[in-house]
């Protein structure tokens, strides 16, 4: 570590995840290593220009929430919601322990209610506009995560979504980074939710080219930094980190997976969906992250990429990340797995970051049978590796063109 960053650490001390590869840190751990993808079809997709996806599997939000509860939410809430249960639980905190007024939330978001907006489109346009909800639009709306998260766990502090399409997760987790480094909270609630996969979303991400055609195979079909890569397969999922700073989490014992020592953003101001091609704004981000944490690019053992399984995104990540760390970190993309659960992606990766640096074990990339000759880093691939670990990085980007990097270390 090359700068005096004591006070601007904070750490990891609890964690949830509702993922395709399971639910809670361990279950997802360990579909990670095994390198199986979660990509299946999808009936609730039939009819849609694709119709595989990754679910979170055997989500049963009556079970979870009570009925009462979840009929009042959308998806997307209500994983969060569950998320936000198991990182407190993790953390061995709760509205018996702490100061209400001073627990933020923060998350990230992209497309709401899709689903709820969708169906209650349907009957409207359908002729039966008296049936409308008169919870549609509470249940659509996307800062609604962050009340009702707050509103579970009784926080009193900050609350917030983050919109930076499929950075909005790691732009949440740097936000409250922010928020604890500048005394506003002594714990935040962190992470991103995502549940979009309907018919008409699927549809329009196909016709952005966005998705991969394989549906005669779709466990093969997310194949990141792969010759052969076409698309990424759309995905759902939650993940909700508890954060503290790392003195105060040292103080009160507390396990701490890792430590989010850096963050850095960017805009590429280039396109609407395409990211620059040489990764340029990825490049500043990283730059900045590794600047926050003062971490030389030397000392990164790790990164987690965006890896989305298109043609461009992985090329372009590629290239910032040769320029910037060399070729002596070891990469993944976990999306081979999970598929790109959008919003929720920076987030979830934020964690498995963290548990790869607690386990000191790289997930391999899934699905990679012909690595890209253009991609210049060093790609895991086929099995996990071992490696000793002490500083990792978590990128992500998003349409718009919005990048974010974090950097971190080992608890």
């Amino acid at each position: 570590m090359t700068g005096t960053v004591g006070d601007r650490v904070v750490s990891i001390t609890g964690m949830g995840l509702l993922t395709p590869a399971g639910s809670g840190p361990e279950e997802n751990w360990r579909r990670l290593l095994r390198g199986v993808s979660a990509a299946a079809k999808d009936p609730e997709l039939k009819g849609a220009e694709v119709d595989f996806s990754c679910r979170v599997p055997d989500f049963d939000a009556d079970a979870l929430l009570g009925r009462r509860t979840a009929w009042r939410l959308d998806r997307f809430v209500q994983l969060a919601v569950v998320a936000a249960r198991q990182a407190v639980a993790d953390a061995g905190l709760g509205p018996d322990t702490w100061n209400a007024t001073r627990v933020g939330v923060v998350l990230g978001n992209s497309l709401g209610g899709t689903t709820t907006f969708e169906a209650q489109h349907r009957m409207f346009y359908g002729g039966a506009a008296e049936d409308l909800s008169p919870l549609m639009i509470p249940m659509g709306m996307v800062n609604m995560v962050a009340g009702y998260v707050a509103m579970d766990q009784k926080a009193l502090g900050p609350s917030l979504v983050t919109a930076t399409a499929c950075a909005s997760g790691a732009s949440a987790i740097g936000t409250a980074r922010d928020w604890l480094v500048g005394g506003v909270c002594d714990v935040v609630l962190a992470g991103g939710t995502e549940a979009a996969l309907s018919p008409a979303t699927m549809t329009g991400l196909a016709r952005m080219g966005a998705l991969s055609a394989r549906g005669d195979d779709p466990g093969a079909a997310s194949r990141p930094f792969a010759a052969d890569r076409d698309g990424f397969v759309a995905g759902e999922g939650a993940a909700v980190l508890v954060l503290e700073r790392q003195r105060d989490a040292r103080a009160r014992g507390a396990r701490r997976y890792a430590d989010v020592a850096g963050f850095g953003a960017s805009s590429d101001a280039h396109h609407a969906t395409a990211p620059h091609p040489q990764g340029a704004g990825l490049e500043r981000a990283l730059r900045a992250a590794l600047a926050d944490a003062g971490v030389a690019p030397a000392e990164v053992g790790h990164v987690n990429a965006h890896g989305t399984s298109t043609p461009m995104n992985d090329l372009t990540e590629a290239r910032a990340l040769r320029r910037v760390l060399g070729d002596g970190a070891a990469v993944t993309s976990t999306k081979g797995v999970t598929g790109h659960t959008l919003a929720a992606a920076g987030a979830i990766e934020a964690a498995y970051t963290a548990l790869t640096l607690r386990h000191g074990t790289v997930p391999p990339t899934a699905n990679v049978r012909v690595l890209d000759a253009a991609i210049a880093v060093d790609v895991v691939t086929d099995a996990p590796r071992t490696v000793a670990l002490d500083v990792a990085v978590s990128t992500s980007l998003g349409f718009g063109g919005h990048n974010a990097a974090l950097v971190l270390t080992a608890a």
